[in-house]
């Protein structure tokens, strides 16, 4: 009976260290900024398996409709077309008259653009850019020109700048107090003007 109590204290001796060890491990890949190893570490410890089914399997519509930049590739694509148009008609001899309101473009103002500045919620974290909320609202009469010139030309050649695309994935703890690394969760910052959009 000894001997099993010693063997039962030895296996669990044994798995404790075993424990620090790997955890000690994910703590200096966290430091070295080594993500992809880490949740990998993480994945296998908490066994983690990516679902079989959801948007693979649904309909390639619904992905469209949920697709907010869409609008603006259809609007590229019958500009381009009447652009087209216009070439062929005009290589023809003939002259098209077009809807004036179709050649409208969105147009976002000076005015929208402040405004939107001076809501934004200044307890948002900033994201790659560096250009917090704070900022924004306190500097909103000044900045309002040169974004809105930004917003305009990015609506008129239907691209956003890849500066407000990117984003920075920050680890933050699902409990006040994480004993280990699977209570974080990562946390993705994006450009706070680009929120000012939505």
């Amino acid at each position: 009976m000894d001997s099993y109590k010693a063997a039962s204290y030895n296996v669990r001796k044994a798995v404790k260290e075993a424990k620090q060890r790997y955890g000690r491990k994910l703590e200096s890949q966290l430091q070295q900024s080594d993500s992809r190893s880490l949740w990998k570490g993480l994945r296998t410890i908490t066994d983690y398996k990516a679902p079989t089914s959801g948007m693979s399997n649904a309909d390639a519509s619904l992905a469209d409709e949920l697709n907010i930049y869409a609008q603006f590739e259809a609007a590229a694509i019958d500009a381009n077309a009447r652009a087209n148009a216009n070439a062929i008609a005009n290589a023809s001899g003939c002259r098209q008259e077009e809807n004036a309101n179709t050649e409208k473009a969105f147009i976002i103002s000076e005015h929208d653009v402040r405004r939107a500045f001076r809501r934004v919620n200044t307890r948002k974290a900033a994201g790659p850019d560096g250009i917090s909320g704070r900022v924004l609202r306190a500097c909103a009469d000044q900045l309002a020109p040169v974004f809105t010139e930004i917003f305009n030309l990015s609506l008129i050649q239907l691209v956003i700048p890849t500066c407000l695309k990117e984003s920075i994935s920050v680890p933050v703890p699902k409990k006040t107090h994480p004993p280990s690394l699977n209570d974080y969760r990562p946390v993705a910052l994006t450009s706070v003007v680009m929120k000012c959009l939505e």
